[in-house]
């Protein structure tokens, strides 16, 4: 009936077309997802879309001319005749994942010549997701390929049709005249007009600050301040929603509600893609916050379950744990799909949590208490972009004494010269043997306000030796709080050195604990979240604003973007949010991010180089006799060790990528949209740091390459060094708690006496608690997972991604190079001259191992700082 149906109607279509075989025709195949592939409970749009098939109101393409104006049109290029998509109802085989491939024949027009874009015009009910349109047989021109990867909305929902161009580069002096006018027009659409709600068939992409963390609606406990635009406050800018401002509050911008934190908006095409959402990462996120966090603090409070020690820990990965009876099992059982529960909070019967075991503790469930490994992590852990060289002694520190008084450091020559294996603390010091891990000044001016709430917490500096045999041995660890009498009276520390036994042993195991706390919270919050994440998202903007989708440079740097402005948008709903999961499993509580704020000052673009970072940390010295032009001080780091040899591969990449392109440094001085895209991301994407002397000026093809080796950097590599080893390491809680909750036990307390008598519950009940931890667990097991259709470093999703040889061929070459990595990774990880790259916990460094299968595997870089 259908198929009789159809061909009826098929006839009726043609007959209105000027049907028949006159004239040349040009075939082309359309290769989409159809929307009810993607959203399996939308059968409703499929069948709609059929009837609007079945009465005339179909899926239209327009060729373009990239030869011939048309002066009736603005000189714009000259437009061929509608054709459509052919057997829409009868056309139900999916390619991959639901694509389907559909025929379209055009008549050909002699006066296109070659088409260099075309219009696309949905007059269905639903929109569909647009992957590519080649055209065989042009005359003159052969096969033409468009490279399309966007959702195609209804035509209802745009002010001018949709285009698309072929996948041909130009920079803007090349395009063909007849496809200039389009070029500019389509900017303009992606730019928006900054006013009104942005809804999800919008393609705009503008600024914001982030003034949607606070809700102030909900009461003074929920007010926090604009990060953003004012000198107390700087920030990257975010993607802007339009959503209207606060009742209480009108410079802060009103929240979606928690169930709802899938529809916040982002350009749609920035959206996860189907089987990233199908793998459950953004509903984990939102279940998580949404079922389990109210219940916590009660729960919290009346603490009915702590772990009460190690072993207990361990638990909840060999046998799992019961839930504590009551509304919190309730809810999670109510409102959690099954399959979504198995991802969220993975059970074995009724009620329990059951979690993979984390590889820190799979070979050895000791190891990670030793001094060796709690320094080794510094250097091959999940936050191995702090340590730095000790340059003077005592530490000093650079806060304001008019403000904070005397910050320096308490620590003396007697405490640690006993322990240098023979040196002196001067000849220490000139043979670069001493090395600091110092989370002091990043924490003393919040850490009063911090210490107010259930934190109890201090500044840290731990200063460490570098032995012969190229690991660190911790010599002591200073712990600070501000003076009860007022910040400006300084700090009051106390200097911890190591012991093994007794109390003495159990009090520097807690000091460690505080040590690793900061590094948890100042990982998460700085070296994640600002310096990737955060970051990254201006440069997203600023791209699509200002470079045309056919601009090389675009095409460099869009693979590294990916799903960037979606994690980001989660995270300010449900993550970093006023009373979100980062305030809750983190030590700063309520300023987290505003401490980051604080950070932020700081922040300069050329220092996110790795080589200039580590130079910048003391870490590393120039020498061109050694490889890349730098020499470790640290000879054995693997972080830096594989970090140089993938800095210097993207480099290359980009360096032969944009000498194809730009032939001098006046091609890249008279590139208007590159000026523009600069100047925009400077004066608005990272616009609190707009006079800042550092910014490169963008007059020369070699700063070209450096900012885009930074950008693809810190968005694929650095983002995967800091983020995917968090449940190797962090997904065992003592190994890295995220809070405390008491200070260090007094003599003659009944704390210290726990101390004395039971060590591992005393350590237990000071860092995270139970539930805590299995929010903060839950949290880094899916933030650490790779999704199945994850994309890496050296692969692109459409390998027709430019029609230019050379680039072709160079990204080929950037492949095998990172192949040649990949072997070399394994190789330093099996040779035993290398103890930093496997430790006592027997976890050999792959964090910066390019490539990944999906799931919790602590290797593979994403192209994108894309979970």
């Amino acid at each position: 009936m259908l198929g009789h149906i159809v061909d009826k109607v098929k006839e009726a279509a043609a007959s209105k077309n000027g049907g028949g075989d006159g004239g040349k025709k040009v075939s082309g195949t359309v290769v989409l997802m159809k929307k009810n592939v993607l959203d399996f409970n939308d059968f409703n749009a499929s069948i709609i879309d059929r009837l609007h098939e079945l009465v005339g109101r179909r899926v239209s393409l327009q060729l373009i001319s990239a030869e011939n104006a048309d002066p009736a049109n603005g000189l714009k290029g000259k437009l061929g005749k509608a054709a459509y998509l052919e057997d829409w109802i009868t056309t139900i085989t999916p390619l991959t994942a639901g694509e389907s491939a559909f025929k379209v024949t055009f008549d050909w027009d002699e006066e296109i010549g070659e088409p260099g874009a075309f219009l696309i015009v949905n007059d269905h009910h639903s929109e569909f997701y647009l992957r590519t349109v080649t055209l065989e047989d042009v005359p003159g021109h052969g096969r033409i390929h468009f490279v399309c990867n966007s959702w195609v909305y209804p035509s209802k929902h745009y002010k001018k049709d949709r285009i698309f161009f072929a996948n041909k580069t130009y920079l803007p002096h090349e395009m063909p005249e007849p496809l200039r006018r389009y070029r500019d027009e389509e900017m303009l659409v992606l730019r928006g007009d900054g006013n009104g709600e942005l809804q999800e068939w919008d393609r705009v992409y503008d600024y914001a600050y982030y003034n949607d963390l606070g809700n102030p609606d909900k009461g003074s406990k929920y007010v926090r301040p604009v990060l953003g635009g004012s000198a107390e406050y700087p920030y990257p800018r975010r993607g802007r929603t339009g959503r209207t401002p606060t009742k209480s509050d009108p410079n802060s911008e009103s929240r979606l509600p928690l169930l709802m934190s899938l529809n916040i908006y982002v350009p749609r095409d920035e959206r996860f893609g189907h089987l990233k959402m199908s793998d459950f990462l953004a509903y984990a996120l939102k279940s998580i916050a949404q079922f389990i966090r109210p219940e916590l603090e009660a729960l919290c409070d009346s603490t009915p379950n702590e772990f009460d020690s190690f072993k207990d820990v361990i638990e909840i990965y060999e046998g799992g744990i019961k839930l504590p009876e009551g509304p919190l099992l309730d809810d999670i059982m109510k409102n959690i799909p099954l399959e979504m529960l198995k991802e969220v909070l993975p059970t074995e019967g009724e009620g329990l949590f059951r979690f993979p075991m984390p590889q820190v503790i799979q070979e050895d469930k000791s190891a990670w208490r030793t001094d060796e490994e709690f320094a080794r992590e510094m250097l091959a852990g999940l936050n191995p972009v702090v340590i730095r060289l000790l340059e003077e002694f005592p530490p000093a520190s650079e806060l304001d004494p008019k403000l904070y008084g005397n910050q320096n450091s308490s620590i003396s020559k007697e405490q640690i010269e006993n322990n240098l294996d023979g040196l002196s603390i001067d000849e220490a010091i000139n043979k670069k043997k001493l090395f600091i891990l110092d989370h002091h000044d990043a924490l003393m001016p919040y850490l009063r306000r911090i210490n107010s709430t259930s934190t109890k917490t201090y500044a840290s500096r731990t200063v460490l030796l570098l032995k012969n045999d190229g690991t660190l041995r911790p010599l002591v660890i200073e712990l600070s709080l501000p003076h009860p009498e007022g910040d400006q009276f300084g700090a009051i520390s106390k200097v911890y050195t190591p012991a093994e036994q007794g109390v003495e042993g159990s009090i520097w195991q807690l000091a460690k604990a505080y040590v690793a706390i900061n590094d948890s919270g100042y990982h998460q919050l700085i070296s994640h979240w600002l310096n990737t994440h955060a970051a990254i998202e201006p440069f997203v903007i600023a791209t699509n604003r200002q470079l045309s989708a056919v601009h090389p440079i675009y095409k460099l740097l869009h693979p590294h973007f990916r799903d960037t402005m979606n994690i980001n948008a989660f995270a300010r709903q449900i993550l970093i949010n006023a009373g979100g999961v980062l305030e809750t499993t983190v030590f700063p509580a309520k300023y987290a991010m505003e401490m980051s704020s604080a950070i932020y000052k700081n922040w300069i673009l050329p220092d996110q180089a790795l080589p200039q970072d580590l130079k910048k940390r003391g870490v590393a010295v120039d020498d061109p006799k050694s490889r890349h032009g730098l020499r470790l001080l640290i000879k054995d780091y693997p972080y830096a060790v594989d970090g140089l040899e993938i800095w210097s591969a993207i480099e290359n990449w980009v360096r032969d990528y944009c000498s194809f392109y730009y032939k001098s440094n006046e091609m890249v001085q008279q590139d208007p949209e590159l000026q523009s895209w600069w100047k925009e991301l400077k004066e608005e994407g990272h616009g609190d740091k707009k006079n800042e002397p550092w910014w490169p000026k963008m007059q020369t093809r070699e700063e070209l390459i450096e900012t885009c080796t930074i950008i693809i950097w810190v968005a694929s590599a650095l983002h995967a060094a800091v983020n995917f080893g968090q449940y190797p390491y962090a997904g065992y809680l003592p190994n890295r708690p995220t809070i405390s909750r008491r200070f260090m036990p007094e003599k003659g307390t009944p704390e210290y006496h726990e101390l004395e008598t039971n060590p591992e519950k005393a350590f237990l009940k000071t860092i995270t608690a139970q539930l805590q931890t299995l929010l903060g667990i839950s949290l880094i097991e899916i933030l650490s997972r790779h999704s199945s259709d994850e994309v890496y470093l050296g692969q692109r999703d459409t390998p027709e991604w430019t029609s230019d040889a050379a680039p072709l061929s160079a990204f080929e070459k950037f492949g095998n190079r990172l192949s040649e990595i990949e072997e070399k990774i394994i190789d330093m990880n099996n040779d035993e001259q290398w103890k930093n790259r496997v430790g006592p916990v027997k976890v050999p460094y792959t964090l910066l191992y390019p490539t990944s299968e999906g799931g919790l595997t602590g290797k593979g870089i994403p192209n994108s700082v894309s979970i």
